[in-house]
């Protein structure tokens, strides 16, 4: 699965990320917030959060608005691993 991380400036293209990559870094720190793109499909989003909480990890997920337009918004993902 391909996810874009959320862009630094509004005019820039937002970075692609391979779930894959997300998992190798929690399991290095085993907590960490990412901060997704809204060009990011909710169902791949869903995903993500079912990916991770089948690894083990407990997974906050929520939009996060900086903007008063329906369009200003990105996702935020907090990944947790409990042992």
């Amino acid at each position: 699965m391909e996810l874009l991380f959320a862009r630094n400036e509004l005019t820039e293209k937002p970075k692609k990320v391979q779930l894959e990559k997300i998992k190798e870094e929690l399991s290095k720190v085993g907590e960490k917030i990412f901060y997704f793109d809204r060009d990011n499909s909710h169902k791949d989003m869903m995903a993500l959060v079912d990916a991770l909480e089948a690894e083990g990890f407990n997974v906050y997920f929520r939009e996060v608005k900086y903007g008063l337009a329906d369009d200003e918004y990105m996702y935020e993902v907090h990944a947790l691993l409990i042992k």
